[in-house]
């Protein structure tokens, strides 16, 4: 069973930055797909970007060079690096893994409060 938990959250002001990393453990990372999704407030909850063990990523457009994610496969994790973050950027940030050979995200960390104040 796949553990996910994030850090990295808080506050910040627009224009500024911030770094969610998510520490996946339970199972074997390198056969998982890793991806971040956010929900604000009264939204839907929204894809924002994914990472394959073999390097493939996909980054909304909203977020198309503001927003990075890689993965250490040595260390278990998975990062959002967010730079030049707008108000519209807040919500709860959520990692989220799915096995290679699945469609299904099934497995959650609980989630990250991230704020950007105008």
């Amino acid at each position: 069973q796949v553990q996910l938990v994030e850090s990295g959250g808080g506050s910040v002001q627009a224009g500024g930055s911030l770094r969610l990393s998510c520490k996946f453990s339970g199972l074997t990372f390198i056969n998982y797909v890793m991806a971040w999704y956010r929900q604000g407030s009264g939204k839907e909850r929204e894809l924002v970007a994914v990472r394959a063990s073999g390097g493939s990523t996909w980054i909304v457009d909203s977020v198309k060079g503001r927003f990075t994610i890689s993965r250490d496969d040595v260390k278990n994790t998975v990062t959002l690096q967010m730079n030049n973050l707008k108000p519209e950027d807040t919500a709860v940030y959520y990692c989220a893994a799915r096995h290679r050979a699945s469609d299904e995200w099934n497995s959650w960390g609980r989630g990250t409060q991230v704020t950007v104040s105008s």
